[in-house]
């Protein structure tokens, strides 16, 4: 498995094809649709996952909803399409931003006969800027290494995340290239093991020293002194700082606070949602609950019992120590207005 080549989604003879991720890490399927409906089941399913990635993905399928259109059925189809797409997941804002900009567009082109190929062109656009985002992230997040460092991260933010390799798992992989990483602590992160599953698949194949731990672990690895910084992703960071993240990011923020452990966020610029001041506006998804009480579909406990899965938490902006951005390094007291 290791070194060998992998990829998150392209478009490529007017299909998107993507890896599904839930098959991840023992098998590597990938999918090619050029229907909408099964772009946005699979980003549902979390077949596609990953703000970034979530964003690029359901501006492709917006494109594709008009693809065989006749054209006095296009803006039904379109805005049947968008209605659909921003149901899917509710919290991370690449999606809404990502098919605001695609509707504010296809409102001024929508008469004109190659709009198909004019919203692809657009959508290109913004996968070919987070590929750039991606890079300009790792770069300014080598300026965080005082040291060769041992690094935890949570959840999955590589490559399978985003358009380009990557935010927080990017800045890793480069400053292990730069020999400023010794070790990489992957939080399993309950209950879907994107850690265990998806992060510990893209440390593997890049050749970086890694242990998984599981989420609970994190506040013993940090009392023996083994953790020197902790690095996440994030889903929305709300005008004052405030980010969510998935589920268990809040409790490193604590344990980070707790232990002097400098706790950042890696994100692009369009993960900031201008429009809400702080976290209490960011709206939280939770899931089945079945996604606790079964394992592949086994059960792991009665199926009659209740269960509480909210998919991200809020850390507030004073537990973050910076937000690493394409544009730089943000501190708090954080103010994204511009």
């Amino acid at each position: 498995m290791k070194n060998k080549d992998y990829f998150s989604f392209k478009f490529e003879n007017d299909q998107l094809v993507f890896i599904d991720q839930t098959k991840l890490p023992f098998q590597e399927v990938y999918v090619n649709t050029d229907q909408y409906e099964r772009i946005a089941s699979a980003i549902e399913r979390l077949e596609i996952r990953g703000a970034p990635a979530i964003g690029i993905t359901a501006g492709y399928a917006l494109a594709l909803s008009i693809k065989n259109c006749h054209q006095n059925l296009i803006p039904n189809k379109f805005n049947e399409a968008l209605a659909r797409l921003k149901c899917t997941r509710p919290t991370a804002v690449n999606l809404f931003k990502v098919l605001n900009d695609l509707e504010n567009y296809f409102k001024q082109h929508s008469s004109e006969s190659d709009i198909y190929l004019k919203l692809l062109k657009f959508v290109e656009s913004i996968y070919l800027e987070d590929i750039s985002f991606c890079d300009h992230i790792a770069h300014n997040g080598l300026g965080i290494f005082k040291k060769k460092s041992n690094v935890l991260t949570h959840c999955n933010t590589g490559k399978l995340a985003a358009g380009g390799d990557g935010t927080a798992f990017n800045i890793i992989k480069i400053a292990h290239q730069k020999s400023l990483i010794y070790h990489v602590y992957a939080d399993e992160t309950r209950p879907l093991l994107q850690g265990s599953r998806l992060t510990a698949f893209e440390l593997y194949k890049s050749g970086i020293p890694f242990s998984i731990i599981t989420d609970s672990s994190a506040a013993f690895l940090m009392a023996q002194s083994k953790v020197d910084l902790v690095i996440t992703g994030a889903d929305r960071i709300a005008l004052n700082g405030d980010t969510a993240n998935k589920i268990g990011t809040y409790n490193l923020a604590l344990l980070c606070n707790y232990h002097n452990i400098p706790f950042y966020i890696a994100a692009p610029t369009s993960t900031i949602d201008r429009h809400i001041p702080s976290g209490n506006e960011i709206e939280i998804e939770y899931r089945s609950k079945n996604e606790i009480l079964e394992f592949n579909g086994i059960p792991v406990c009665p199926l009659e019992v209740n269960a509480f899965n909210p998919a991200f938490d809020i850390t507030p902006s004073h537990l973050i120590s910076g937000v690493i951005t394409e544009e730089g390094v943000f501190t708090f007291p954080y103010n994204f207005i511009r």
